[in-house]
């Protein structure tokens, strides 16, 4: 029974986002802040999704500790795909930070790009690297919206211990801005491998 749940959730999750991702084109030539709109969009209906066919409820807490402070970058744990699309409920507009790769994904990887996210290129000098930091100075002075980053570098299960990257802590200390940390369970319900979702509570 959880395989055909999990069957009908995946086949909802692929159908719905390449709908979205469709219907959002026109904003590519658009300001950003309609991309913006399709983003929050795909994440309520993930939201939506995991609650009706898995019976999987996301609770968010802490919101408050967001509106103490202006200028912050989010470092978030990361388990599973479910973080990089619902984290945009709480958060307002996330610029992301993250792999370059991402960018070449048709499609979301134009919309990354049309949103202002920031690349790095993992475990290597380049010239792109050594401006990176300037890229996210640019950004904060220029933009009234959090960065948000993964200092994990890739998805892991619930029990790893997986060391972060230094980027996070390089942000902190280089550029004088908070740091919110995010903790979260994501891979209980959503594990970072296989079609399997199970239902619980994502917090």
């Amino acid at each position: 029974m959880q395989f055909i749940k999990s069957l009908i959730f995946n086949v909802l999750l692929y159908t719905g986002l390449i709908s979205i991702f469709v219907l959002a084109i026109p904003t590519l030539f658009l300001p950003s802040k309609f991309t913006l709109f399709f983003g929050r969009l795909s994440a309520n209906y993930i939201v939506i999704i995991l609650r009706i066919v898995l019976n999987s409820k996301v609770i968010f807490h802490g919101l408050e500790n967001l509106k103490k402070i202006d200028k912050y970058f989010v470092a978030s744990a990361h388990q599973s795909m479910f973080e990089t699309f619902a984290l945009q409920i709480p958060l307002d507009a996330p610029i992301f930070i993250l792999k370059k790769e991402l960018l070449n994904i048709p499609l979301f990887g134009w919309y990354l790009r049309k949103i202002g996210s920031i690349a790095i290129i993992r475990e290597t000098t380049t010239k792109e690297n050594l401006n990176f930091f300037d890229k996210i100075k640019n950004t904060i002075e220029k933009e009234n919206r959090p960065l948000l980053i993964f200092p994990q570098g890739t998805r892991v299960k619930v029990e790893d211990q997986v060391p972060f990257k230094k980027g996070a802590g390089r942000i902190y200390e280089a550029l004088n801005i908070s740091c919110v940390p995010i903790a979260l369970n994501s891979g209980n319900v959503w594990p970072k491998k296989g079609i399997m979702k199970y239902p619980g509570k994502i917090t």
